[in-house]
């Protein structure tokens, strides 16, 4: 099942460190809004996020948000606040969404990273685009009721997962 397997398994956003992300030869960064950048109980992302945004600006680094979310206004404000490229209604898992923020940035597959907090939508999407994928821990415990029926078979195949930074 390595297609339900990410790349690497880190334990929240901010400790995904951009010279790392640099050395790998990583150009973009495509990353999900809900639980991963903005946790879902405060709509409001972290400070700590914020900078780990700007640090990988001023590093070169693209950065996009790619997101299921429907609710455009938040997600398109959320980008705006976190300063980086959007791409809302992504339908992940299905790859599309992903290429669409690569041709939006002129980076390849092979300089990209996508990260998420949900296997069967995140790291899928981002496996079957090619692209690398990092699995973080959601920052919140609170998901729509489809999210948490995915928690629960995420929980039996991430059930040995080691995770940076815990």
């Amino acid at each position: 099942m390595t297609i339900l397997k990410a790349d690497r398994y880190v334990h929240s956003v901010d400790l995904i460190d951009v010279d790392d992300l640099r050395a790998r030869g990583i150009r973009c960064v495509l990353v999900d809004r809900d639980n991963t950048l903005v946790p879902r109980d405060t709509n409001e992302p972290p400070a700590e996020i914020i900078e780990w945004v700007k640090s990988l600006r001023s590093h070169g680094i693209a950065v996009c948000m790619v997101s299921n979310n429907f609710h455009t206004d938040a997600v398109c404000a959320s980008a705006e606040e976190i300063g980086c490229a959007v791409v809302h209604h992504a339908m992940k898992p299905a790859p599309v969404a992903i290429k669409v923020a690569q041709l939006m940035l002129g980076v390849p597959a092979e300089q990209t990273v996508l990260v998420g907090d949900q296997l069967l939508t995140d790291v899928l999407a981002g496996n079957l685009a090619g692209v690398q994928t990092i699995l973080v821990r959601p920052q919140s415990t609170k998901d729509l009721w489809y999210t948490q029926i995915f928690r629960r078979f995420e929980k039996h195949v991430l059930n040995d997962a080691k995770y940076e930074g815990e």
